[in-house]
């Protein structure tokens, strides 16, 4: 304030209330009427965006984005694909999908950041559990026992996704054949619990908060977290297409370092009261607080025995968790493979990593955060007003 009165003396007048001080803003690299569109799906892991939009993160970078919430994975795709979106919280395996024209025209896209670690679970229903199928053993015997005249089904976010990959994973693991002993069903997150109450689906995995809400309402009960099943795998990148990203670098580069501090916020103990609340909206994921923040403090209520904690529940800066890495390519690419949904595994190769999970540009985007003050919780978007004289 005493800069500011000094600036308004040596016009030759004593400063009053009616004075507004700027403050000094960034070079701005968008303007709201071309604002940069930003997709994302409704689970506790968007919150790096969220949080980025709500802290002024990405004006802090010059960027004016408009955040719009999707229903799910295929449409993200989709938007990406047609340029109806700059970029999006993806699913890990999507760069790759899209790329390569799984399940999709080929549309080459890229990640330069991991926005997070973890944070899936596998949910049955309470009509499996009730019965005594409460974990994969028991879940083969009635499989096999029922083959003939029923069919188990369960439901996942997206095919490329770590929901199917773990899923898969934790069926093959008792003897239970993923494409051959049940059916495994794509839907949108937020429509998981309603199936599961309605009976269409035997379980599900998907991410926070959904699996809480079904605990909540007694829909279902938990029987693995992604952290205990895949420690370290990669869950969300933010995807844009690769000619976005060669002819916005600018924009490229600021859009990743304003998301990489925003990772860092979410990651932090004393955040996440603020991060469930904010996520707790109608307009973001509309969730409950309380089933919200069990993603993030890792005291998860599996609905069967005492809450139990989860370390590394969800991770989105801690451990490196945000370089789109070599270690974490090669995990997408394994998985993709084994699940069978590139028809032709000779071009799903490891030399394809390097250029879907850029390293390179985070390496870039990672010196411009290192370059840039942490964000003051003082600060404010709005001009500062010197106060009455």
């Amino acid at each position: 304030m005493a800069s500011g009165t000094r600036a308004a003396s040596g016009s030759g007048r004593r400063p009053n209330r009616h004075d507004v001080i700027k403050k000094p803003q960034p070079t701005k690299l968008q303007t709201p009427r071309n604002a940069l569109r930003l997709g994302f799906v409704p689970l506790a892991d968007c919150a790096p965006l969220v949080m980025a939009q709500e802290l002024g993160l990405f004006r802090k970078y010059g960027l004016c984005v408009t955040l719009s919430r999707e229903l799910g994975w295929t449409t993200i795709r989709d938007k990406i694909i047609h340029g109806e979106l700059d970029a999006a919280h993806a699913v890990a395996g999507m760069p790759f999908a899209a790329t390569l024209g799984i399940g999709s025209i080929p549309c080459d896209c890229l990640t330069a950041l991991v926005l997070n670690l973890h944070g899936n679970a596998i949910t049955l229903s309470n009509d499996l559990w009730k019965a005594g199928l409460q974990h994969g053993v028991t879940l083969r015997e009635e499989i096999l026992k029922t083959r003939r005249h029923k069919t188990f089904t369960f439901g996942v976010e997206f095919p490329s996704s770590s929901h199917n990959f773990l899923l898969r994973g934790w069926l093959a693991a008792s003897g239970i054949h993923p494409d051959r002993d049940v059916r495994i069903v794509v839907m949108p997150p937020p429509q998981m619990v309603a199936n599961l109450k309605a009976g269409h689906l035997g379980g599900f995995c998907a991410g926070e908060p959904w699996n809480s809400v079904a605990v909540q309402a007694r829909a279902g009960s938990c029987v693995a977290t992604s952290a205990e099943l895949d420690p370290g795998h990669p869950e969300k990148v933010l995807m844009v297409r690769r000619d976005f990203a060669r002819k916005s670098v600018k924009e490229h580069l600021a859009l990743v370092a304003a998301l990489l501090e925003a990772c860092e916020f979410c990651d932090a103990p004393e955040n996440r009261a603020r991060i469930a609340a904010t996520l707790a909206r109608p307009g973001y994921v509309g969730a409950p607080v309380e089933a919200l923040r069990r993603a993030f403090d890792g005291k998860f209520d599996f609905g069967h025995g005492p809450v139990r904690t989860v370390a590394d529940f969800s991770v989105f800066h801690r451990h490196n968790a945000n370089e789109p890495s070599g270690d974490k390519a090669a995990w997408v690419i394994e998985h993709l493979r084994s699940s069978g949904l590139c028809k032709d595994a000779a071009t799903l190769n490891f030399s394809v990593g390097p250029q879907v999970f850029r390293a390179d540009i985070f390496e870039k985007a990672a010196r411009l955060r290192s370059s840039t003050p942490t964000r003051n919780e003082n600060d404010t978007d709005s001009e500062i007003q010197l106060a009455p004289a």
